[in-house]
């Protein structure tokens, strides 16, 4: 009979709190249903990009054999059992524009076609001696989708020369890495992702922070101080920013000692960090107004970590459902996310070198989405905690 007193009476706390409750019972169903909402159920489609240099080949009855625009159209006719392309080939002109997009992950793989192309699989086909041709694959070498990208290229590629020849392809294949994408090792492809991960963490020691402030009243106490809501503000967003730069540092020099390289200034990995942490301190101050407990600042606190951590591709590369596009930039629903931007420029930093200026995008995007949330993060709090001030 205790037992089920015990049972009824801990089963009473639990609905006097219905907040925390939904959340608990929420937690899993709700990231579930984002899951199903922003991931593509039906097979994924990899975008590549080709530079198509080939001049087609000289027929000796004066016909001319396009064998480069044949691969295309067998690339864009490769499907899944459903019949999804896998391909989505996009013809380019520039090559160095091309690789800033592959750069900025707009694209997976940037594939050129040499000009002599066509005329080599000719002169083979016929059992004559040829020059090679070299075809070229482009595209950062730790990226999973250029990695699927370009074996399914190379695959369709082979095949049709290897039945066009007969024989040995008479041409070469060259991989050029982005930056030292080539020289990566598996742990080093996951650290930049890894130190934004620690900053994120930081929305629990923001929210809870607040949240145990104002639940032992001592932020009323200080009200009645001659405290202004800036000092309250601008004190405690400083001492977290201090925070979270100390976790950066201590990210890096932790992977740092267990050989990870940096291709680029720690300098620029600090300020992504610090416009990172600016946008956590202020969705750490939307949990903990919405809270009434630290135990609760704890619980809500997992929503937000949880979209930062799975939805910006700190963990693992996500899609990035299109919401529109602003010329040769593509803006996605989690680009809404300021840790999205932050991955991409960490990656950028330590795996391909960029500089300042390489990294401009998204240090803007990052900049104005980490003010937004923070300042949004002020305005409630001044709303629910500081009126009178």
């Amino acid at each position: 009979m205790r037992l089920v007193s015990i049972f009824l009476k801990s089963l009473k706390e639990q609905i006097r709190d219905p907040l925390t409750l939904s959340l608990s019972l929420a937690f899993a169903p709700f990231f579930v249903l984002l899951y199903g909402l922003f991931f593509p159920s039906e097979s994924t489609a990899y975008s590549l990009l080709v530079l198509n240099h080939d001049a087609g080949a000289q027929i000796v009855d004066g016909s001319r054999q396009d064998y480069g625009e044949e691969i295309l159209r067998a690339m864009a006719e490769l499907a899944y059992a459903d019949e999804r392309q896998m391909l989505e080939i996009e013809i380019v002109d520039d090559r160095a524009s091309a690789e800033q997009r592959l750069r900025d992950r707009d694209a997976d793989a940037l594939l050129v076609l040499p000009e002599a192309l066509s005329q080599t699989i000719w002169e083979a086909s016929q059992g004559r001696e040829t020059a090679i041709a070299e075809v070229i694959f482009i595209g950062d070498l730790t990226s999973p989708k250029y990695l699927v990208a370009a074996v399914m290229a190379n695959a369709v590629l082979d095949e049709h020369i290897h039945e066009a020849t007969a024989q040995v392809r008479p041409i070469t294949i060259t991989e050029i890495p982005l930056g030292a994408s080539a020289e990566r090792s598996e742990f080093e492809i996951y650290v930049p992702g890894l130190i934004i991960f620690a900053v994120v963490m930081l929305i629990f020691q923001a929210s809870m922070t607040i949240a145990r402030e104002i639940e032992s009243g001592t932020l009323r106490r200080l009200e009645f101080s001659r405290m202004k809501a800036f000092d309250y503000i601008g004190g405690t967003t400083l001492a977290l920013l201090a925070i979270a730069l100390i976790q950066v540092l201590l990210t890096f020099f932790t992977a740092e000692a267990l050989n990870f390289r940096s291709q680029g200034a720690l300098w620029l990995a600090v300020l992504i960090g610090a416009l990172t942490a600016l946008s956590i301190i202020g969705a750490g101050m939307i949990v903990a107004c919405l809270s009434k407990s630290v135990s609760q600042a704890f619980i809500i606190a997992n929503f937000p970590m949880a979209l930062f951590m799975f939805f910006s591709g700190a963990i693992y590369p996500v899609h990035n459902p299109t919401l529109f596009t602003i010329g040769e930039r593509t803006i996605g629903i989690f680009d809404t996310i300021p840790a999205t931007h932050a991955v991409v420029a960490m990656n950028k930093v330590f795996t391909l070198g960029a500089g300042l200026g390489e990294i401009g995008y998204e240090l803007g995007m990052l900049l104005m989405l980490s003010l937004l949330y923070f300042v949004a993060g002020i305005w409630l709090f001044r709303q629910t905690q500081l009126k009178s001030k």
